[in-house]
Parts: structure tokens; sequence; C-alpha cells
């Protein structure tokens, strides 16, 4: 299984590169191109559980985690 956030649900995405080359000439040499999601693996503290959880987070998961708070955002995504 690919490597995905536990909150988002977000994981790679593939997406093609563009070559200034291809507005002079009608070739486009370039392929396609993985672009990975920001995962870092964090230990968060969870005050409701009294324990640490680690999980696999992207950075816009963890800003979701900082607004709406740790355990609301892990029940939500199901993480615990």
């Amino acid at each position: 299984m690919a490597r995905s956030c536990d909150i988002t649900g977000k994981s790679t995405q593939i997406g093609g590169r563009y070559s200034n080359r291809t507005r002079a000439t009608q070739f486009n040499p370039t392929g396609t191109v993985r672009r990975k999601a920001n995962l870092q693996k964090r230990r968060i503290y969870v005050p409701e559980l009294g324990k640490t959880v680690v999980a696999l987070v992207s950075m816009k998961g963890l800003k979701t985690i900082k607004k709406n708070g740790a355990y609301a955002t892990l029940k939500k995504a199901k993480a615990i």
C-alpha cells in the first residue's frame, strides 16, 4: 500500500513535466513525474487518552490537528 497521510489521506500524485522547449517545438520530450506528499512521522500526545500516538501525517494534517485538537482529529480519521 502506498504511503498516505493518516488524517487527510494524501498520497502520491502523478503529473506531467512541461519543458520550455515545448513552446518552440511541437515535441514534448518530458515524461511523467511522481509527486510525493510531505509526510512526516510524528508522535502526537493525546491528553484525553493520556498516551502518545505515532502517526504518519502531512503538514496539512498537522495544521488540522493544531486547529481542531488531537483527539477530535484522530478520532474523525479513525487513527485511534
